[in-house]
């Protein structure tokens, strides 16, 4: 396990304890190196405990494997995430061993958390090992432990400890000008506390020697010449735009403003009580969504999608409006030359483009392993199931699957972190030599033999461009990009080559400048920043104030029907909003299926999902906590008519009133039926 001289330039300042940010290029052993300065720290601070923070699941198990290897057994190390079920208390855990490696939700958990065995503070760390740590930026999880940091370090509570930061990436906070780039990273430096951010400068050399960059191609294509099946969704989007009397919305139909334009009109027709124009947004949503997935793979996984939805529709809404009676006619009129379309169309050329890389790459001599990094969750299980439909690729000795994030949707339920591990694990070994990935396979995965990484159609910046890149550890690997000529996707890859150079002159401004002038800037940055911090805490202090509880009803966001009051809803465990009152189950329905999440949780476990019993929109799903069976409620699902007026939100956090804790015996107790002993 000895260190290469580069990492041992970078290390020197952690090693007299001081805070740094170590920045090295993927690859190049920065995990190793935060490794060998948790072991000098443990053998030389007198009563030392480290946290190593993550932000991606699977990179629990991957750093223990790094950590362990150097730390030779000698300390107890504990593993820790979201994901893996009924476990020791945080803070219990922390006092057991001398090293825990967790994803940073958890600690922030433990931070705020008031039962004794969960809670910790900052100060039972030593040193806190901060990974991937260009994203302790705005409201990130790492930012806000970072905040808390700073608060101690300017009340002069003592002792604090020791941050060591690691990342390939800074990023350039979207400057194009050189000030602005230095300023973005001065913020992160000030954010994390750090006293220099380091890289190598004798030792340059030998970093080259073990830095392998990937061979760039530009994989371009031209558009499909004729595309009668997107052509016909657009027809069946203007009919839609034609019910909506909006002249001003523009029709640039199939991109990623366009959702976002939809997205604003539904939260205004919702806020409004405008349900028919809502319900068109809604499915014009939908729509965009279909062309998207048609840029990206087959006309007929587009219309899958479009099917997924409206059978859905037909099975879940009960009371149907005008405007969805009509959206679903005219779904069903059309759908039958939708699936011809879809079925004889022109294949999709990034598709055509993407299949010659493979049989280049994979039907070359040697042994190949790839990545192919895409935008959604969809679009990996639909690449998906094109590579395994493939005649042209079944010779190629490919075996594929995909890695991606937590969350739901109506192909495939979240990938649990068992899941990730064990695809990770195929790779590594070679079971499986092609990964589909969305972005959570973008930083710190390590496979040494991967070879070939393709960027299928992306908006990349300059942090994802350098993360997916890194992937491709192998020497002479290759790095793709697939594109159609003259995209949004091809000029911002250009953008985010121009931007890494600028982040590489700002890094290089940052360590030339004056020690003195360099501290004075970080002091500077980080008393504005918990000024900013105070501030804003205030004004969310204050908007969760403007009513009582008992003031805001809460309506169905679909059919508008109210269905309580905010006096009625509890948070059980600081998250999960649930609506105590008993008369609540007359508004909705709840399937008699349970929902299905691969995960277990300490005291509760999940029901059916709950819907409006009058127009069957999807409200939640149940949850049986101990003994009591209390629905959970989404946000979003919800309008809130307040004293000045109706309002959605996207998050519990920005309700306009107080929400107290389940409280559980008390609950208990007022449920208990009444006994007569007479």
């Amino acid at each position: 396990m000895a260190l290469r001289p580069y990492q041992w330039e970078v290390i020197m300042p952690a090693l007299e304890g001081k805070n740094i940010i170590i920045w090295l290029p993927t690859g190049t052993g920065k995990t190793r190196a935060a490794a060998y300065v948790t072991k000098r720290h443990l053998e030389t601070v007198d009563g030392a405990k480290v946290v190593v923070l993550v932000n991606r699941v699977h990179l629990v198990t991957q750093h223990y494997e790094e950590f362990n290897r150097m730390l030779g057994g000698r300390w107890a190390i504990a593993t820790l995430s979201g994901d893996m079920g009924p476990r020791a208390e945080f803070g219990h855990l922390t006092r057991k061993n001398d090293l825990l490696i967790c994803t940073a939700e958890l600690l922030q958990t433990a931070l705020s958390s008031p039962e004794e065995g969960e809670h910790v503070e900052l100060s039972a760390f030593s040193l806190i090992v901060v990974d991937e740590c260009h994203h302790t930026h705005k409201d990130t999880v790492y930012n806000i432990i970072l905040n808390r940091y700073l608060e101690q370090k300017l009340q002069r509570k003592q002792p604090l400890p020791q941050v060591l930061g690691l990342t390939a990436s800074p990023g350039t906070g979207g400057a194009s000008k050189l000030d602005k780039a230095i300023e973005h990273i001065l913020q992160l430096c000030a954010n994390l506390d750090t006293w220099r951010i380091m890289s190598p400068q004798n030792s340059r050399p030998q970093l080259l020697e073990h830095s392998h960059q990937p061979c760039k191609q530009y994989s371009l294509c031209q558009r499909r010449r004729q595309d009668p099946f997107g052509d016909m969704l657009k027809n069946l989007m203007d009919q839609i735009h034609d019910h909506l009397e909006k002249p001003e919305m523009n029709r640039d139909f199939g991109t990623q403003m366009y959702e976002q334009q939809v997205v604003e009109l539904t939260r205004e027709a919702a806020q409004a009580g405008l349900q028919q124009l809502r319900v068109y947004a809604l499915h014009l949503r939908r729509y965009n969504d279909a062309l998207l997935v048609h840029d990206t793979v087959r006309s007929l996984d587009a219309l899958a999608t479009l099917r997924d939805f409206y059978d859905r529709e037909r099975v879940t809404k009960t009371q149907v409006l005008h405007a969805e009676r009509w959206l679903l006619e005219l779904f069903d009129d059309h759908k039958n030359t939708l699936n011809r379309l879809a079925t004889c169309g022109p294949e999709n050329p990034k598709l055509v483009t993407l299949e010659q890389i493979l049989k280049e790459q994979f039907g070359s001599p040697g042994s190949h392993r790839g990545i192919i990094f895409t935008r959604t969750r969809q679009s990996a299980f639909s690449l998906l199931l094109w590579l395994q439909q493939q005649p042209g690729l079944q010779t190629m000795h490919i075996q594929a699957q995909m890695l991606i994030g937590a969350g739901s949707s109506s192909l495939n339920t979240h990938m649990t972190q068992k899941g990730q591990h064990e695809v990770i694990q195929k790779f590594r070994d070679g079971t499986l030599n092609l990964l589909v990935a969305t972005s959570v396979a973008e930083e710190g995965l390590d496979i040494p033999q991967c070879n070939v990484v393709v960027c299928y159609g992306l908006l990349t910046n300059e942090i994802s461009m350098v993360q997916m890149r890194g992937r491709a550890r192998a020497a002479q690997s290759l790095y793709s990009f697939v594109a159609n000529e003259g995209s949004r996707e091809l000029q911002r890859e250009h953008t985010s080559e121009a931007r890494e150079m600028l982040m590489e002159r700002a890094v290089a401004a940052i360590q030339k400048m004056d020690p003195a002038e360099y501290q004075a800037k970080i002091r500077d940055l980080q008393q504005a920043t918990l000024l900013k911090r105070a501030a804003q805490a205030a004004q969310r202090e204050h908007q969760c104030q403007q009513f009582q509880p008992e003031q805001v009803q809460l309506l169905c966001i679909n059919c508008t029907i109210a269905v309580g009051h905010g006096s009625d809803l509890r948070k059980v465990e600081g998250t999960h909003h649930v609506n105590v009152n008993p008369n609540f189950s007359i508004y909705y329905n709840i399937s008699q299926q349970p929902v299905t999440i691969h995960r277990d949780f300490k005291d509760w476990k999940p029901g059916g999902v709950i819907s409006c019993r009058n127009c069957g929109e999807l409200w939640g799903l149940q949850m049986i906590y101990k003994s009591v069976k209390l629905p959970i409620l989404k946000i979003r699902s919800l309008l809130l008519e307040t004293p000045r007026g109706r309002l959605q939100v996207k998050k519990w956090s920005r309700v306009p009133f107080l929400v107290p804790d389940f409280n559980y015996l008390q609950h208990c107790a007022q449920n208990l039926p009444d006994y007569s002993w007479d």
